[in-house]
């Protein structure tokens, strides 16, 4: 079979989706329709804002489904007029069965980790945070719970010491797309062969990690905890939502910082600074140096601009 006329239906919503889109259209994928996000109010003006996917779909001239509800019976009779061969999802919404089961070849996910580690809704972020040196994009079948189908596909990516969540993000979205794209030919061909997660979990000897969403909670940095711990979760959390503290009674939201380990004569979250050219949180073995922050109220700019124009309470 040849994979340029299988007639895709893409599925999804975030910058991230659309590399993926934009991979099959460069490799000359017969794109049927694409489903995405209603289009929100957003900004000072609330005006209405189309999703990134919805943005590039329209530049191409697809055919466009914006569902509030998956199970619409409305946008189920769309769906099925389109007469898909195939589903691809990156970065959509849970689908019901009666969607991902419509096609013939059924419905693949991109996802943005090693499965079966990392599932769940944010597996970029929980990587960087659990301080991972490796992480990896995966394709696979859906079926009813989420991110458990049959693997079909998988490449690996390091993750730098240095790096945050945003970065992997924009790498990782490349290699999704270049792997979605070898699935479907893979797909077509004959070539590539479910594998059932179960075999790959027994093969792990341990349970995989998770990646459950980013709640607030999530965010708020205990001090408690080593600085390696404590920079690992700036990492993992920006540049959004971002990692938060509290400076002087009010939120500071931290980007980045570096590691001193040098054993603190101040108590956790305690800070010394010389009001020109350094911030320093006290950790449990350590500081960290923050190097790009932004206070509740203020934009987010680099410490030394911060401390230019910031007058602390205490002497």
């Amino acid at each position: 079979m040849d994979y340029q006329s299988l007639k895709i239906v893409f599925m999804g919503t975030p910058e991230f989706a659309v590399a993926s889109l934009d991979a099959l259209v460069q490799a000359g994928c017969t794109i049927a329709g694409v489903a995405t996000a209603p289009d929100k109010p957003a900004g000072r003006g609330m005006q209405l804002q189309q999703s990134a996917v919805k943005q590039y779909a329209v530049e191409k001239g697809f055919r466009i489904l914006q569902p509030v509800k998956l199970k619409d019976p409305l946008f189920i009779e769309e769906l099925r007029a389109l007469q898909a061969d195939l589903q691809v999802v990156v970065a959509f919404r849970m689908l019901p069965e009666i969607v991902w089961d419509m096609p013939p070849m059924g419905t693949i996910n991109v996802h943005g980790s090693l499965l079966p580690d990392y599932r769940g809704a944010a597996p970029i972020n929980w990587a960087v945070i659990n301080g991972e040196s490796q992480t990896g994009v995966t394709t696979f079948q859906l079926q009813h719970a989420i991110d458990t189908g049959n693997i079909l596909l998988q490449e690996s990516m390091a993750i730098g010491p240095e790096e945050n969540a945003g970065s992997v993000h924009d790498r990782m979205k490349i290699l999704g797309a270049n792997l979605l794209v070898k699935t479907i030919k893979g797909l077509a061909t004959g070539e590539v062969k479910p594998v059932p997660q179960d075999d790959l979990i027994n093969r792990l000897g341990r349970e995989p990690h998770h990646a459950p969403k980013i709640f607030t909670e999530t965010c708020t940095i205990n001090w408690e905890q080593e600085i390696d711990k404590i920079n690992n979760l700036i990492r993992g959390l920006s540049p959004y939502p971002a990692a938060f503290t509290q400076l002087e009674g009010k939120i500071l939201k931290v980007f980045a910082a570096s590691k001193e380990h040098t054993r603190p004569d101040i108590s956790p979250g305690q800070f010394k600074t010389d009001g020109k050219t350094y911030l320093k949180f006290a950790g449990k073995d350590g500081y960290l140096h923050l190097s790009e922050i932004q206070l509740q109220g203020k934009k987010r700019m680099p410490i030394g601009d911060f401390l230019r124009g910031y007058r602390f309470q205490q002497a």
